[in-house]
């Protein structure tokens, strides 16, 4: 399989470009009288910046700025690109008190840089030397006010020439990215919740007020009108791309198929035209609207693998999280634990049937199967079946504590290269904590960790932590 995007017609919320970050050089006028060109050094000093960054964000720097006003115009130019972050860099010392207002009103993700252009000192430097590079207390007077503004940002000391900065500018470009792509995410469910399942539960406004991310429900009966709108043309395209990427059972009918392709391309399209990045069908919505013939559990896997969020059972707070996991990570995967194995110190992971075929194991291909599922009641729904690629792994999950307040619980881990269980019909791995089976689970009940979690291949829980900082989540690593 090559796990290639489709190319089918309607635009996808994948991750396709790189942060877009804005570069705020703070200075002040009095050491333009001592050192004639001293901006246009400090200026340029930015831009390298920029420059040695350029893999890793498209920047936008600002003219350096040395008053209030042109703090407050750089930062509307910021704003009104539609810019994912702001780092800060001290470009000599700047008084806080001008960006005070400015950082207090700000929403945009901070990054504060304490960098300066030169690694080291030495006997040669003068008086001027020490001026370019004596951005560490202009530093401390910034962030002292962000802290007296009860506002999240990060915090890179380093040099700004090293690896370690770069990797460490990276981890925050993407979570700036991720979280202002959350801000205002909309997720759509397909009829209601899951009744009696208390741990996707979440007061919505609270949601939409503390984080960004909007709840709003959909009609199964547009879903139903969207199936009879796909044209045969549309299905047949479909079909012809999964047949090229993907093992097809010969078992699979014409009538399965594409009932499956319509739901798919109907539920897509939904999506796309008002504006969701993730969603959620839950069994019995689709099942006892008494129009449908089978589950969309096809559709919610290569729907991941596009980019969207998921959440099973009307879940949410799980959709928001796998489309958190592409947007910070990439191939977000929607999945919960089944049963605990000892004599391995893993976690059966899986689900119904949905799942991100993106993280299959790479050594054998990916098969879109004919099975039987009496969950729903309904006919036998086309699943992708597959186990995870084996390696470093990472499980992360969102608790509603009441209120405003959330709390995230993240595990890294490695998925098993593990036994084959052949009557498990749906994608499905062997989760081994990395501080063991027992203490893990011990922790992630103590904390509420729920049921439901957005699956990332590697080690992942400091790009999550970074995210939390700046999205003011409690942060639990178990």
């Amino acid at each position: 399989m090559t796990k290639e995007t489709t190319a089918l017609s309607t635009p996808t919320p994948n991750v396709t470009r790189k942060p877009r970050i804005g570069l705020l050089g703070i200075m002040q006028a009095l050491y333009d009288h001592m050192i004639p060109g001293i901006t246009e050094r400090q200026g340029a000093y930015a831009q390298q910046i920029a420059d040695h960054l350029s893999d890793i964000a498209d920047w936008t720097v600002g003219e350096p700025v040395k008053s209030r006003a042109d703090a407050e115009r750089v930062m509307r130019q910021f704003v009104n690109a539609d810019l994912d972050g702001v780092m800060v860099v001290m470009l000599t010392y700047g008084p806080a008190m001008r960006v005070a207002r400015l950082f207090n009103e700000n929403r945009l993700p901070v990054c504060l840089a304490n960098i300066q252009p030169e690694p080291t000192v030495t006997p040669a430097w003068d008086m001027a030397d020490m001026t370019y590079n004596q951005g560490i207390h202009g530093a401390q007077d910034t962030a002292n006010a962000m802290v007296r503004a009860g506002r999240p940002f990060h915090v890179i000391t380093d040099d700004w020439r090293s690896p370690s900065f770069a990797k460490r500018v990276d981890r925050w470009a993407r979570a700036a990215r991720a979280v202002t792509a959350w801000r205002s995410l909309k997720i759509g469910i397909f009829g209601y919740a899951m009744n009696d399942m208390g741990d996707i539960r979440v007061d919505e406004t609270a949601l939409l007020r503390a984080l960004g991310p909007e709840i709003s429900f959909i009609a199964p009966g547009d879903l139903w009108r969207g199936m009879n709108a796909v044209t045969d043309e549309e299905v047949a395209e479909l079909r012809a791309w999964e047949d090229q990427n993907f093992e097809i059972d010969p078992r699979l009918s014409d009538e399965e198929r594409n009932d499956h392709a319509r739901m798919q391309i109907a539920i897509e399209r939904l999506l796309v035209e008002r504006g969701y990045g993730a969603y959620s069908t839950h069994f019995d919505a689709i099942g006892e609207d008494g129009r449908f013939s089978r589950l969309p559990l096809a559709a919610a896997s290569t729907l991941m693998a596009r980019g969207y969020g998921y959440g099973a059972e009307g879940d949410a707070l799980a959709a928001a999280m796998v489309y958190a996991g592409h947007q910070l990570i990439g191939d977000g995967h929607f999945t919960e634990m089944y049963a605990m194995d000892f004599p391995t110190d893993s976690i059966l992971m899986s689900h119904m049937g949905e799942g991100n075929w993106r993280i299959a194991r790479s050594d054998r291909p990916v098969r879109l199967i004919k099975r039987s599922l009496g969950i729903g009641r309904l006919d036998d729904p086309p699943t992708f079946l597959f186990q995870y690629q084996p390696g470093p792994a990472t499980l992360a999950t969102l608790v509603s504590l009441g209120g405003e307040r959330f709390r995230m619980v993240v595990a890294e881990g490695e998925n098993l290269d593990s036994q084959e269980l052949p009557a498990l019909e749906m994608p499905y791995g062997q989760f081994r904590p990395a501080s063991g089976l027992r203490d893990c689970m011990d922790r992630w009940l103590r904390a509420g960790g729920p049921h439901h979690q957005v699956m990332n291949l590697g080690h992942h829980a400091e790009d999550w932590r970074v995210f939390c900082e700046l999205a003011g989540i409690e942060f639990c690593a178990v």
